[in-house]
């Protein structure tokens, strides 16, 4: 379920579909992740690591979730955004927390940013594959 108040937010328990979803999705592909539900502000609703993954991977997930809620577009997108600006592609991957390659999603709701996955473990495709089980949880 999504709240809906003055704003559309999301909930607790859509974020924790998610991150079953995203999980069950990962164990078919036979990989361990990190998995990450923001709010719109970036802040954590859920997160998970299952048994075994990458440790490094916890981060990246968490700061995929944020970058593609901030930004409102998948991360792994952001090649195409910066194109062949060179200050581009050397200043904005400099900042911290943003991830420019697959794996992270937004939250929309009729066109409105309300948050954002990430997931890291995998490959870039088995990352997009998991969040994408997850959006399809939570907003299904």
């Amino acid at each position: 379920m999504i709240v809906s108040t003055l704003e559309t937010n999301l909930d607790w328990q859509a974020a924790l579909r998610a991150i079953q979803a995203a999980t069950d999705h990962a164990s078919v592909l036979g990989i361990r992740i990190h998995v990450a539900v923001v709010d719109r502000a970036g802040l954590d609703l859920a997160f998970l690591s299952m048994n075994g993954a990458f440790l490094h991977s916890a981060d990246i997930a968490r700061d995929k979730a944020y970058t593609a809620a901030s930004f409102g577009f998948p991360t792994g997108q952001w090649l195409q955004v910066l194109g062949d600006n060179e200050r581009l592609r050397i200043g904005i991957p400099a900042r911290e927390r943003l991830v420019v390659f697959g794996g992270g999603l937004p939250v929309l709701l009729d066109g409105q940013r309300i948050g954002g996955i990430g997931v890291s473990g995998g490959s870039e495709e088995q990352d997009e594959a998991c969040a994408e089980a997850g959006l399809r949880a939570m907003l299904g």
